[in-house]
């Protein structure tokens, strides 16, 4: 019997994972670790946070599905990666931390024969002083969407944020700051999500027009989301990215900051540089800005204890798998630098996926002020194409555990994957909107497309009530397949 361990529940952890149990069955073990109890839908976190849901609709107890699907379950993080072994022993092994109660502190070695770097992402909120307490957690000036108890947290201060705003002078307004906080931010989608359900929330409640609500990114322009934009062929012209976005903005009456990278939150004051190098403030209420992500700090040892970490990860933490590394001008980058089977270059069994494995550039241009500061997103590699890289690395590694073959059989290569996500701006079953939007491929291949990059009658965005329902529809959709519910397997990644 061989072990196959996966590092992390999250979205990609999580469909290798149930994939693998189901494909290998009894006759090999599927470990999972991770430091949660529960799974979260994390897309949903930012209704949480307008109080349209509760933690309980975003959110289930993992020990019983794994049960379920034949998987052991261990609630832990993990340390350190040892792919050779000890001295005395070649049998790889992860050195993982125990945070249940019944066992929180205790370290155990956990030897594999497969492993899978799913971890997602440390939120970085200490790489911007004030958006995080000092300690690597959220600090006191701000609030988050990025955990289920953060977007509580979120709820409760907009809420009395409302309350304030239905006793203001006639005249008076509250300023509303939603965006990125940091100038290497990802995820500008979740900010986007939320900045227009607030929106929603207060013209439901009535005091929209109390309200300043600015949109601050590291994004040169609205709409580029770090896939470098996108172009939509709408009504016989081809609209880019930006108008489309804009005039969502500019119909809710949003302002915009872009090109900012946020270095410093006061007590209802953020400090941002912009692109020509020059320092501002925005005086805020109530601000929601995402942190920075990077590696969870794992760490990697040879045979003799040497410290490896290199070898296996890059300098922001994240994985080295199968991508084109070779430092060069934006311009020399190309689509068939990015990885393939997301597989380690000098461990052959190990494997990464989702936000874990390292990006070999950006796919939007990046820019630095002439303070040397750079302001660019990092890529996206969230939600879809995360369960997609999940369920093709765990393919690849069954058919490698049965004897099938001797390498990775199936591929997940974002230049060569297309995506589809449905932004929520505002729910309601019938005020709701949402923006239904499809990419293909994620990476511009500007050698199989020369206009755009990309596939136009594959890339789409289009926004509207049915968009919300779809949206609502699939929160539900991606529970059940979650929890292992009858025929999850026909519901896509």
């Amino acid at each position: 019997m061989a072990r196959l361990v996966v590092l992390g529940g999250g979205v990609a952890g999580h469909t290798a994972a149930t994939f693998a149990a189901k494909w290998l069955g009894s006759a090999h073990e599927v470990v999972v670790v991770t430091p949660n109890s529960k799974w979260n839908w994390i897309p949903s976190n930012i209704w949480v946070g307008v109080g349209q849901m509760s933690k309980e609709d975003v959110t289930f107890d993992l020990a019983p599905v794994y049960e379920k699907g034949g998987i052991t379950y261990k609630q832990a993080k993990a340390i350190s990666i040892h792919p050779e072994g000890k001295e005395d022993s070649d049998k790889p092994y992860v050195t993982i931390e125990h945070t249940n109660k019944a066992q929180l502190g205790e370290s155990e070695e956990l030897e594999y024969d497969y492993l899978i770097n799913a971890t997602g992402p440390k939120l970085n909120f200490d790489a911007t002083p004030g958006l995080g307490d000092g300690n690597g957690q959220l600090g006191e000036h701000t609030v988050s969407v990025c955990t289920a108890d953060h977007a509580i947290h979120a709820n409760h201060e907009l809420q009395e944020l409302i309350k304030e705003m239905k006793t203001l002078p006639e005249g008076e307004k509250k300023n509303v700051l939603i965006g990125t906080g940091h100038g290497m931010c990802t995820c500008q989608g979740a900010a986007f999500e939320y900045i227009f359900n607030i929106e929603h929330t207060l013209r439901e409640e009535g005091v929209r027009d109390k309200a300043n609500m600015i949109w601050i990114s590291n994004e040169q322009f609205i709409g580029d989301f770090g896939m470098g934009a996108m172009h939509l062929d709408r009504g016989g012209y081809r609209t880019h990215s930006k108008i489309f976005t804009e005039s969502i903005f500019a119909e809710r009456g949003l302002s915009w900051i872009t090109g900012a990278h946020v270095n410093k939150i006061e007590k209802g004051k953020a400090t941002y540089e912009n692109l020509d190098g020059t320092i501002e403030t925005q005086e805020f209420d109530f601000a929601m800005l995402i942190p920075p992500f990077a590696g969870v700090g794992l760490k990697a040892y040879g045979k003799d204890g040497s410290d490896i970490t290199d070898v296996l990860f890059a300098a922001n933490g994240m994985m080295k798998v199968d991508a084109d590394y070779t430092p060069r001008p934006f311009e020399q980058w190309s689509a068939n630098d990015w990885p393939s089977t997301l597989q380690n270059p000098t461990y052959e069994n190990i494997f990464a996926a989702g936000i874990a494995f390292a990006p070999p550039h950006p796919i939007s241009q990046p820019k630095k002020s002439p303070n040397g500061t750079m302001i660019t997103p990092t890529p996206p590699r969230t939600g879809m194409p995360s369960a997609m890289m999940g369920k093709a690395v765990a393919n690849s590694i069954c058919d490698m555990m049965t004897g099938k073959s001797t390498k990775p059989t199936h591929t997940a290569k974002m230049s060569e994957m297309g995506a589809a996500c449905v932004a929520s701006t505002g729910k309601g079953l019938f005020s709701g909107t949402a923006a239904a939007m499809t990419v293909y491929p994620v990476v511009p291949d500007y050698d199989k497309f020369p206009d755009t990059g990309r596939d136009q009658t594959l890339t789409t965005g289009e926004i509207g009530l049915s968009g919300h329902w779809v949206k609502h529809l699939l929160h539900f959709a991606f529970i059940w397949k979650a929890k292992l519910k009858p025929f999850w397997t026909i519901i896509p990644e």
